[in-house]
């Protein structure tokens, strides 16, 4: 699956994969600006999930490539 994003330009498309590797670094860039604790944790927990999703996509892509060759 490929998700629509536009920055100043036309209809570019990401990669679940790359759109999960995005979302991770930017929740633990909030994690290290966040003031509480708890929002610490929470944008933390975020990225981890984003960077687990960003592997489970790879690995799925990955799999076909590895039976055929």
């Amino acid at each position: 699956m490929l998700r629509m994003f536009s920055r100043g330009g036309g209809g570019q498309v990401e990669s679940n994969e790359r759109y999960y590797r995005r979302r991770a670094v930017e929740e633990r860039m909030a994690a290290r600006r966040a003031v509480s604790e708890t929002a610490r944790a929470w944008h933390a927990k975020l990225a981890e999930d984003f960077a687990q999703r960003a592997m489970t996509s790879t690995d799925s892509c990955a799999i076909p490539a590895l039976i055929n060759s």
